[in-house]
């Protein structure tokens, strides 16, 4: 018998031991199909008679106990996950800064500037080129705008994304990537339901809303993301808190965009002007009246907007002021 026949016999009879294995449904002791499997002995044992139906098979898990989280943390062996966030994706190596051993004792002077001498390589070394050295500066970019915007990681992982594959596709080419970064955001931001608008955005970027804009239509439209129209009422909950009004006031916000999207008047508005309206009407049918110049600071759109906005959906909801 040759090397491969031998080896094609071992893998069928592994097979049949597998396939014997999981046929093993019942209790052949008093026929019970409650089969527990014990993770610390690798037994499977019957819940019912305490017969071991089978024992020694392989175990998955890890080989030491631990009880709690910190014993989990303290004695697990991998590192973090990767993410898109970092250039590299979190798989290089990182030093730390701190001169300390492993039981965090001080080390020696020699040992120091050995350590500094690594740090500062492996910083050299982590970009090979000039294009992963910018898609290192975009990608902290986009940490620093989001932070700022205070979106959570999520966001920051499909911005990340979004840039790969403009980077990818070469759309890059002829554009600065701040704009290219800062269009990435709001779109990953329009993508994840987060409301913020492109002067919120413009407010943490380093290019101007107009390049922002311009830079998105044109990267949505190469990537085909297919981007759904922003919801007016996203931004009722956040305008409704900077402005200290009542939940009562949330609600009759939300039911006049209801009420006046269903007529039309939504087409072709600004939505957070449209929703900033919304407020400023619900705020006077309540009795929380705040001023126009107020609203539209929060809102950051202008008072003729609002006041423009303030007026159709009176006159659609068919309230007289």
């Amino acid at each position: 018998m040759t090397r491969s026949s031998r080896q094609r016999e071992r893998e069928r009879e592994s097979t049949t031991e597998q396939d014997e294995s999981e046929d093993v449904q019942d209790c052949p002791e008093c026929g019970s199909e409650s089969l527990v499997k014990s993770s610390d002995r690798g037994e499977l044992i019957c819940d019912d008679c305490g017969l071991v139906v089978e024992e020694g098979s392989i175990d998955p898990g890890p080989e030491w106990r631990a009880f709690n989280h910190q014993e989990r943390q303290e004695k697990s062996r991998v590192g973090a996950p990767t993410t898109q966030t970092m250039h590299d994706k979190g798989l290089t190596t990182t030093i730390d800064w701190k001169d300390k051993d492993a039981y965090g004792r001080s080390i020696s002077s020699k040992k120091r500037s050995q350590m500094h001498r690594l740090r500062k390589w492996q910083e050299r070394i982590r970009t090979k080129d000039a294009g992963e050295r910018n898609l290192q500066f975009a990608l902290s970019e986009i940490d620093r705008m989001a932070s700022a915007l205070g979106v959570p990681r999520s966001v920051r992982e499909v911005a990340s994304v979004i840039y790969r594959r403009a980077l990818k596709d070469d759309l890059i080419r002829g554009r600065s990537i701040e704009g290219v970064a800062t269009s990435a955001l709001y779109a990953a931001c329009r993508k994840e339901g987060i409301p913020r608008s492109l002067e919120e955005i413009s407010d943490v970027s380093r290019v101007e809303r107009k390049e922002i804009g311009r830079t998105y239509r044109y990267i949505s439209q190469e990537l085909g993301l297919e981007m759904e129209p922003v919801d007016p009422k996203k931004y009722v909950p956040r305008f409704c808190s900077e402005l200290n009004l009542s939940e009562e006031v949330q609600s009759k916000a939300n039911e006049i965009i209801e009420t006046t999207a269903e007529k039309g008047l939504l087409s072709g508005k600004s939505p957070t002007g449209y929703a900033a309206a919304a407020i400023y009407a619900a705020s006077l049918l309540c009795n929380e009246k705040k001023t126009q110049r107020e609203v539209a600071d929060v809102a950051q759109v202008t008072e003729v907007t609002i006041r423009n906005r303030y007026q159709e959906q009176i006159e659609a909801m068919g309230i007289h002021s």
